[in-house]
């Protein structure tokens, strides 16, 4: 009796092991198909080093999206979002192009003028909000053109989206670097015009100067030396930014 007993228990506990998942009764022709709402687990691997060690990680199988089938200028932004996440790229007119991490001063450069052109906004209890790159912005609502400015000030929120800004922000700052030199002096100088951007600065600062653009009001530029201070023209001047400040900063961190 007693090996009866035992030898329906294994039998019990095979069935248990036998028993198909949904996935697989599909698979098998099964007539069933699985509840709308089913959640079907992602497949994971884990990855590990020429030598077999897996290091503790474990990571999410990527598609492989095959960037190498278009040329510059047939670029779109599906593309942009695809393009390797190791590098940072913005696409303009069709075009890739890739970008450079930012230094410690350009990076300390527009923390700085992030603090005083928000601290500005608060105390006149204004709308607009600035923000720092990275950001995605749309420039002109196609799908050819994504780029990421320094630094933007944003002051119609309708522009807003999870993902970014849709669309041409009222103030963008460019600080030049060896890479974006050209670029920023003449294709996005054009593009941002054209978009409709109120107010752009090109801050050199190899050169120690910056030049800003009123577009509203005149597409000629002013070219100020970094000492004194120069007037945001979309707060009426009434906002001014401390070249003399960002001169220092410059000097205290030299190349």
């Amino acid at each position: 009796m007693s090996e009866e007993i035992n030898h329906a228990k294994q039998n019990d506990a095979e069935q248990k092991f036998l028993i198909k998942s949904p996935v697989e009764e599909q698979s098998k022709g099964n007539v069933h198909s699985l509840p709308e709402d089913m959640h079907v687990p992602v497949t994971y691997h884990h990855d590990h080093d020429s030598q077999g060690v897996r290091p503790d990680c474990v990571r999410e199988k990527a598609t492989a999206y095959d960037i190498s089938r278009k040329r510059q200028g047939e670029y779109t932004v599906a593309d942009y979002y695809a393009w390797p996440k190791d590098q940072r790229v913005e696409l303009i007119d069709g075009r890739i192009h890739v970008l450079e991490a930012p230094d410690f001063v350009h990076q300390r450069i527009a923390g700085e003028m992030l603090f005083a052109i928000k601290s500005f906004i608060h105390r006149n209890g204004g709308d607009c909000i600035p923000l720092l790159s990275p950001i995605d912005v749309r420039l002109d609502c196609d799908d050819r053109t994504m780029v990421q400015p320094d630094l933007i000030i944003l002051c119609d929120k309708s522009k807003i989206r999870r993902w970014g800004v849709m669309g041409a922000p009222d103030f963008i700052l460019e600080i030049l670097s060896q890479t974006t030199r050209r670029k920023d002096c003449t294709k996005k100088l054009q593009k941002y015009s054209d978009a409709g951007v109120r107010e752009y600065w090109i801050l050199d600062l190899e050169k120690k100067r910056l030049l800003t653009y009123d577009f509203i009001h005149d597409n000629m530029p002013c070219i100020y030396p970094l000492k004194d201070a120069a007037p945001l023209a979309i707060f009426d001047g009434r906002l001014q930014i401390d070249l003399d400040e960002i001169a220092a900063l410059i000097q205290d961190w030299p190349e």
